[in-house]
């Protein structure tokens, strides 16, 4: 029912513009090795958990900067872990601005407050819904519940509706 990424609508633009992945691999593989899920989730550590990269983003990305010369693997306990080589490196700092400014564009878009906030709503909401499941596969609820349950969520919506209408003050 719920996907480890939740999303609201005010919230579907890409994270990162076309390209940007190799940047943020890099950058954070300038700091130490790490294998593909390791990267997976320091970036979803750096959003707050609101944003978690996927796999099918993650490790071709990986690929491609290992047959430009910029990362190299190496095995251990099982898993390829990644370096950035020198190749790696002069090719980050030949972009430094273009990076730079990647990740200005990061912070004015994703306040790490707000992301941890809307982590920890949509961590909420995910637990709802497996107590729901959950509940509804021990017993099924006669239509009375069903219907007080729906007036509940219904009331919800409208006052989170009703929230996110309100005028936001103007930061200074």
């Amino acid at each position: 029912m719920w996907r480890r990424e939740f999303r609201f609508d005010g919230f579907r633009e890409r994270i990162f513009e076309r390209g940007d992945l190799k940047y943020v691999i890099l950058d954070l593989l300038k700091d130490k090795p790490s294998h593909g899920y390791e990267i997976i989730r320091a970036l979803e550590e750096r959003f707050g958990g609101f944003y978690s990269p996927s796999p099918g983003a993650v490790y071709p990305t990986l690929q491609m900067l290992e047959e430009m010369g910029y990362v190299s693997p190496t095995e251990q306990d099982g898993k390829k872990v990644f370096a950035i080589t020198d190749a790696g490196r002069a090719f980050l700092e030949e972009r430094k601005p273009a990076v730079d400014q990647m990740w200005e564009r990061m912070r004015g878009r994703w306040d790490p407050d707000l992301g941890r906030e809307m982590h920890r709503l949509a961590t909420d909401m995910r637990e709802l819904g497996r107590a729901f499941a959950h509940e509804t596969r021990r017993r099924v609820p006669d239509q009375d519940r069903m219907r007080r349950i729906r007036e509940v969520v219904g009331k919800a919506k409208s006052e989170i509706e009703a929230i996110l209408k309100e005028e936001q003050p103007t930061r200074v």
